[in-house]
């Protein structure tokens, strides 16, 4: 990966408290696992940066590369990753994704 895809990937990171790369924006996911992840954080009612990687190529094999994960879509809570769709879907059913935003200081609904 070139420097300014790290870049442009390790900003999204930096100034977006939630910030998930995935396929598609969050009004219009292009992939259901994009979209499992998506409402799960709208049902929460967390404010997230949906970062479109079918816009730029450099941008979806490169947070692939930055995460070391192979697969989109793809969430971070403050600058950590958390995981994919599975992990993130296993999180919120058992309770762990709400303790981890509580934990960070992000705002979203009980």
């Amino acid at each position: 990966m070139d420097d300014n895809t790290k870049n442009i990937i390790q900003n999204y990171i930096d100034n977006n408290d939630v910030c998930l790369f995935m396929k598609g924006t969050p009004d219009a996911p292009q992939c259901g696992f994009s979209m499992a992840v998506s409402n799960m954080l709208k049902i929460l009612e967390v404010n997230f940066k949906g970062v479109n990687v079918l816009e730029d190529q450099n941008i979806r094999e490169g947070i692939k590369v930055y995460s070391d994960w192979p697969t989109i879509p793809q969430l971070y809570i403050k600058k950590e990753f958390v995981g994919g769709c599975d992990i993130v879907k296993e999180m919120y059913e058992n309770g762990e994704l709400k303790k981890v935003l509580e934990d960070k200081g992000i705002n979203f609904k009980n």
